[in-house]
């Protein structure tokens, strides 16, 4: 021993040297463990919080939610240890959520361009006075503002300038530029293409007609996915299924780990990520198309439709109907004088009937009147003054000629009757034709039958009419039809239909004036009078619940098979979990094609 002593003196030194590195390389890397868990576990945590939070939400009001695959995965790796696997699916689930946020917000992307039409600042008018800019939601009511050539109408008010021309196109889909003179209803959301104008403010912004139509697209966008209900149909039995094959692994790859790669390969994300990204994606659709889905559980009920009502005039109709005759009811007036206060009152409607009385008395060269306190009423017309004196202008009740009559009424007595001649639009032929192989088809009107069935006669003879109905009427069809286990989809022009459109399962209508009872009733709202728009958000509905479906089973087809192959071993749990990831992007990518139109 003695002999070897002095060997060990010489290299005691480098021994302690290296002794030292080695406790020390031991103390660092066991610190770095420590890091990396600790670092670990915060991903788990922070990856996670949401998923446990929702689901202890749904546990609280007695839901049953598709979280809970994922989160008894998330729990099994955490028991084995599995702490790497833990926190790759704490990953997945987190960039799955927030590829559902991402692909939310490009399906809505294109509805939010309809709140950037409105100018945010206005310019007040005072007469020889530079004008002074203000806020639009500081403007109130009787202010007057200067909206100047080629600018939005950002506020309803009534024409303060002798006269104006208005684009309406935005509101009516009618490519028309309309004359306006002092006093008539200027409404938000159109277009001035003439000369600077000046406008008496009667709305302010919260209530403005343009407005209305953004509020329908934030309702849509902040309602709850309905088709949520497709993915339920699937849910439970992939439950099921994932559980069966989950014991499967646990008895054939290793007990729990066998159980946790199928259960990271059933995180039910294509369920989830499916049905949001494809229901708003089909509401982007029809927006590009001037197509307002106010409900987005309208897609889904809209897809499931079996029969289909119409209302005739403005609906089928041309939506141009001509003055044929004035017939005078009264001695005291003469025909001239009635036009002018017929057209005082109608140049504030968008109702097409409306337009052709204003159109006629511009033709016929009639004094230009203004009319005030104008209302439409739903059922009734529109009434309002005209030099003091009120009227009201509505559905002739005894019509017994071929047309459409329209009563002028002064303090209930009926002092004229207007006959006008409507045409079919030959959008409403084409796209009749092709609903009527797929739909029953139904005319509810309220004019007299022998016109409705001549209308019915030209378009399809599998069409079937009901004529002479009132509002209420139209809705006890409804309800009758729908007693018969039909799935009914109701399309009006915006006037007299509320009754029916609230009462139908998907009501539609082309609206030219966004603030009456019929829009409000409405679940889908057609901006314009193109009678295809109808066929366009029915093949929108089916193309979107298609693709959600698609989604959904693509989705648990491709995690089946995966499941499968990791019960007899073949996938790991870390390996499982990037599986899951690729067919969660691929369902995304998918489900993004309802957004095109």
């Amino acid at each position: 021993m003695q002999r070897y002593l002095p060997i060990f003196k010489a290299f005691r030194e480098p021994l302690i040297v290296l002794g030292t590195i080695l406790l020390y390389g031991l103390l660092f890397f066991f610190q770095a463990y420590l890091w990396a868990l600790g670092l670990i576990l915060i991903g788990i945590l922070v990856g996670s919080y949401r998923l446990f939070a929702d689901l202890y939400e749904s546990l609280r009001k007695g839901q049953y939610a598709l979280d809970y695959i994922a989160a008894l995965a998330i729990l099994v790796s955490f028991i084995t240890g599995q702490f790497l696997v833990c926190a790759v699916i704490a990953l997945m689930i987190s960039t799955g959520r927030n590829l559902e946020d991402y692909g939310v917000s490009q399906a809505k992307k294109s509805l939010s361009l309809l709140a950037k039409r409105i100018p945010q600042d206005v310019t007040l008018y005072e007469k020889n006075k530079p004008g002074e800019k203000i806020r639009l939601n500081k403007v109130t009511v009787g202010q007057k503002i200067i909206i100047r050539k080629g600018e939005v109408i950002p506020l309803d008010g009534n024409l303060e300038s002798n006269n104006g021309q208005l684009d309406e196109s935005s509101l009516t889909g009618e490519p028309y530029f309309i004359d306006k003179i002092k006093g008539d209803i200027i409404r938000s959301g159109t277009l001035n293409v003439g000369e600077p104008i000046v406008i008496n403010v009667t709305k302010v912004e919260k209530d403005s007609t343009y407005r209305k139509i953004i509020e329908m697209v934030q309702a849509a966008q902040n309602e709850k996915a309905p088709l949520v209900r497709l993915a339920d149909k699937y849910s439970t039995y992939f439950t099921l299924i994932t559980l069966v094959i989950a014991a499967i692994g646990f008895n054939l790859s290793g007990g729990l780990t066998g159980a946790l790669a199928v259960l990271v390969i059933a995180t039910p994300c294509p369920l989830i990520l499916a049905t949001p990204i494809a229901l708003l994606g089909g509401m982007n659709a029809a927006a590009k198309q001037r197509i307002i889905i106010k409900k987005l559980s309208s897609l889904e009920s809209l897809s499931r439709a079996t029969a289909m009502v119409f209302d005739k005039t403005g609906t089928i109709t041309i939506g141009k109907p001509q003055v044929t005759k004035i017939t005078l009811k009264n001695s005291a007036y003469k025909i001239p004088d009635l036009l002018s206060i017929a057209a005082a009152i109608e140049r504030n409607s968008l109702h097409p009937i409306a337009k052709a009385i204003v159109n006629y008395a511009t033709e016929q060269k009639a004094k230009q009147l203004t009319a005030s306190d104008v209302k439409e009423i739903i059922g009734k017309g529109i009434s309002a003054k005209v030099n003091n004196r009120q009227y009201v202008l509505n559905r002739a009740k005894n019509n017994t000629t071929v047309g459409i009559a329209i009563d002028l009424l002064e303090n209930n007595k009926l002092i004229a009757v207007i006959l006008l001649e409507d045409e079919i639009k030959e959008s409403s032929r084409v796209s009749i034709k092709q609903l009527a192989k797929k739909l029953d088809l139904y005319i509810f009107t309220g004019d007299k039958q022998s016109e409705a069935q001549r209308i019915a006669n030209i378009l399809d003879s599998t069409v079937k009419v009901q004529a002479e109905m009132t509002p209420a009427d139209k809705q006890q069809g409804i309800e009758k039809l729908q007693a018969e286990g039909k799935v009914v989809a109701m399309l009006g022009d915006g006037i007299n239909d509320a009754p029916a459109l609230a009462k139908a399962d998907i009501g539609m209508v082309f609206s030219n004036e966004e603030q009456t009872a019929a829009s409000e009733a409405a679940d889908i709202v057609l901006l314009g009078g193109n009678f295809q728009l109808a066929q366009t958000t029915i093949n929108i509905s089916k193309k979107t619940v298609a693709i959600a479906l698609q989604s959904i089973r693509w989705g648990i087809g491709l995690s089946i098979l995966g499941m499968i192959i990791a019960a007899f071993g073949f996938i790991p749990p870390i390996l499982g979990a990037g599986l899951q990831e690729a067919i969660d992007v691929a369902v995304i990518l998918n489900a993004l094609r309802a957004s095109r139109s």
